[in-house]
């Protein structure tokens, strides 16, 4: 039985970042904190009793790690303009922001803050099925956007038909972060299930990213052994040697960058990138970025979340936010953030910033995220079967 649970009050389930003018109080690689949105979303409730077993029965339902120091933050007002999204994207979207609220004031809009969410992608689509009153959702994969439609259908099925590339306004692929001088010799995917080699992954469970990590091996495989027997333990040689699985990619990267634990982070290009880039202003030099012989294309769609931005009057400010993001001026933010645009003149000007990879999609290894989830990811699937005991 599904728990109905109050909309419009807290913003995420791992961290928060507030926008106004492009002022953003999150950090990179600071440890974040897991606040619980439940929490919050019973609120003034907790006075009744009533309240207080809707308080438990939440716990119950979600496992969720509360704490009460991180509850009492600034709550949303109800016509706050949300922005949910994947772990990667808190710097790129501080960026965004900033850049969108300074044309569309100027532009005559009148003046609004934008509460912006990061967090594992699976986490962020089962936190607005169940309640968080999101205007727009970016994830890691359409299969959780479509999640939020089938479940609890807050906005169209054809919802990836509303804007140019199934609603995807850039996309990145998977890569290999590793030490300086690359000690274990890491070239391709075949080096990362050698014993001995650690890896570090977040987890399918909670991470799109994570997702995007499993199939670019799975598919790597598929393609060279022509056989699903031989990619399967394939995968699972791949996880024998991973320690650790993190909640999304940013706790990933905290964890192999800041915790030194692994030896190779499977990761997101940008994430990749991101990482080499701040070590540079830092004066520091420990990473590598290694390219396998190939990869998969990872494409993380956008959409407007379309009955709770027309409850909130959010409509059309939502419109104008996407219609920037496919502009030349959002995809240029794209491409500054280690994001791969779609705009062909654009890539064409940035070309040189991302490296020639032969890459491959779902269909290529005859899935779609449907068959995929089912197939990989759902309870007792292969993912499940690698970990029993």
């Amino acid at each position: 039985m599904r728990i109905p649970v109050a909309r419009g009050k807290l913003k995420d389930t791992e961290s928060i970042d507030k926008s106004q003018n492009g002022r953003n109080t999150g950090k990179r690689f600071n440890k974040l904190d897991e606040k619980s949105y439940l929490l919050a979303q019973i609120g003034g409730n907790m006075r009744n009793i009533q309240g207080i077993l809707d308080f438990f029965q939440k716990i119950a339902r979600f496992g969720a790690a509360l704490s009460f120091a991180s509850f009492w933050g600034t709550p949303l007002l109800s016509n706050d303009f949300i922005h949910f999204s994947f772990d990667p994207t808190r710097e790129l979207y501080e960026d965004v922001n900033a850049e969108f609220l300074k044309k569309y004031e100027s532009s005559g809009g009148k003046k609004f803050q934008i509460q912006q969410s990061h967090g594992g992608s699976g986490k962020q689509s089962r936190a607005v099925i169940d309640g968080l009153d999101a205007d727009i959702v970016s994830l890691a994969l359409s299969y959780d956007i479509d999640a939020i439609s089938k479940l609890a259908g807050l906005l169209p099925a054809d919802w990836a038909n509303e804007y140019p590339n199934s609603s995807t306004p850039s996309y990145s692929t998977i890569v290999f972060l590793v030490r300086k001088s690359n000690p274990k010799q890491i070239k391709n995917w075949d080096d990362i299930t050698k014993p001995g080699v650690g890896i570090i992954t977040p987890n399918p469970k909670t991470s799109g990213g994570a997702r995007w990590n499993y199939l670019a091996a799975y598919g790597y495989a598929l393609r060279k052994y022509k056989s699903e027997v031989k990619a399967t333990e394939f995968i699972k040689n791949l996880y024998k040697n991973t320690s650790v699985l993190d909640t999304g990619a940013r706790a990933a990267t905290t964890t192999f960058v800041q915790r030194g634990i692994g030896d190779v982070l499977i990761t997101w290009e940008n994430e990749a990138k991101l990482t080499l880039a701040e070590e540079k202003r830092a004066g520091k030099n420990n990473f590598e970025v290694i390219y396998p012989e190939e990869s998969i294309k990872a494409e993380t769609p956008i959409a407007i979340v379309k009955k709770i931005a027309e409850k909130k009057g959010n409509l059309d400010r939502a419109k104008s936010y996407l219609n920037f993001l496919f502009s030349k001026e959002g995809q240029v933010l794209y491409a500054k953030h280690h994001f791969r645009p779609y705009d062909p003149k654009v890539f064409q000007t940035v070309a040189a910033n991302f490296p020639k990879i032969k890459t491959f999609n779902l269909k290529d290894i005859g899935e779609t995220w449907e068959s995929a989830q089912k197939k990989h990811f759902a309870d007792q699937g292969v993912f499940d079967s690698i970990y029993k005991k």
